[in-house]
């Protein structure tokens, strides 16, 4: 009997043990996150200080809530960009989303429906928020906006991670993020040193907008160690984030790997440029159809964003850089737009 006694003893010791590290584990994050604060933000419109760590987030950013939910940060609301996807949120980002269900906003910032939501911090990093409407919601809570150097739908994907990491007290998770992301990246290059070097560009084909080295799109270009199509960056105006291409140049876009995006006019647009077939990108079988969804993914160039594109897009740009129109490049030919099949189709 004494021996049991002993024993129970002996476990309630260790139960006492177990709940006063656990106790002291909870202080210290508690602890560690309040160190994290005051965090100062300088942008475009002056200086941002985040008191305390955010409860009640609200992004009016289209693509903000990617980089939250990237890091483990559910918003009280979100703005919808486009796409039918339940609570304005892409099938990459869903799993993170859980079964959160935030207050979606549509269309134009409405400061009355974000005032109503009591929001302690605003993300408006990609929102295209004005100086007038920085200046009164600033009012309701502290704003992240983008700095002068990178404009409205600059910034880049890593900084955008670790300004929003600091100003939701997880910094250290953002730094994770972005090394993981970064390595992927350098994995890839590693893997295809025959891209390096070579030129690329992805372009829209409604009005032939093509993408710079300075915007997101470009951006994940570069990063795999592509050269974003020089005569592009040479057609780019500071005030804009993408820059038009005469149907009757197509040279611009003419590179060794051409990303079409498809926001779901499928083929139509690519197939009536008059002038596609003079192009060596079409004659060399070239071109990557971006599907919508891996359109959308390159769009919103989140951390779960590219993630699901280089798990997309690498084999379709091995496929298309090596210069042999009879290598299948799977999206360019479920959308009708390879040089065989235009030439069937005459």
């Amino acid at each position: 009997m004494h021996s049991i006694h002993a024993c129970i003893k002996q476990f309630e010791r260790v139960l006492l043990g177990s709940a006063l590290c656990l106790a002291m584990l909870f202080v210290s994050a508690q602890q560690s996150e309040a160190a994290d604060f005051p965090v100062v933000f300088e942008h475009q419109y002056g200086k941002t200080t985040v008191t305390s760590q955010p409860k009640r987030i609200v992004s009016v950013s289209f693509i903000g809530h990617d980089f939250l939910l990237a890091l483990g940060v559910k918003p009280v609301a979100l703005r919808r960009w486009y796409g039918d996807y339940p609570n304005g949120v892409w099938p990459w980002a869903q799993p993170a989303l859980g079964d959160a269900k935030p207050t979606v906003m549509w269309g134009e910032i409405n400061v009355e429906q974000i005032a109503a939501l009591k929001p302690d911090l605003i993300l408006g990093l990609w929102s295209g928020m004005t100086r007038a409407q920085y200046k009164i919601l600033s009012q309701i809570a502290p704003i992240l906006v983008p700095e002068e150097r990178y404009g409205d739908y600059g910034t880049p994907w890593q900084q955008m991670t670790r300004t929003i990491a600091k100003a939701v007290g997880r910094a250290e998770k953002g730094e994770q993020v972005v090394r993981d992301l970064e390595a992927r990246f350098a994995a890839i290059k590693q893997n295809h040193p025959d891209w390096l070097d070579k030129s690329a560009v992805v372009v829209w084909p409604g009005d032939i907008g093509a993408y710079p080295s300075s915007d997101l799109r470009g951006r994940f270009l570069s990063d795999l160690g592509f050269i974003v199509s020089e005569k592009v960056e040479a057609l780019v105006r500071s005030d804009l984030f993408y820059v038009r291409v005469s149907p009757e140049d197509l040279d611009p876009i003419d590179t060794d790997v051409l990303i079409w995006l498809d926001f779901g006019s499928g083929a139509s647009q690519i197939n009536t440029l008059r002038l596609r077939p003079t192009m060596r990108a079409y004659n060399e079988g070239r071109e990557v159809v971006a599907t919508p969804m891996i359109a959308a993914a390159l769009s919103h160039s989140s951390p779960l964003s590219l993630n699901f594109a280089l798990d997309q897009l690498e084999p379709l740009i091995a496929a298309a850089i090596d210069g042999d129109p009879a290598t299948s490049v799977t999206t360019s030919v479920e959308a009708g737009i390879t040089q065989a099949q235009q030439m069937e189709g005459q």
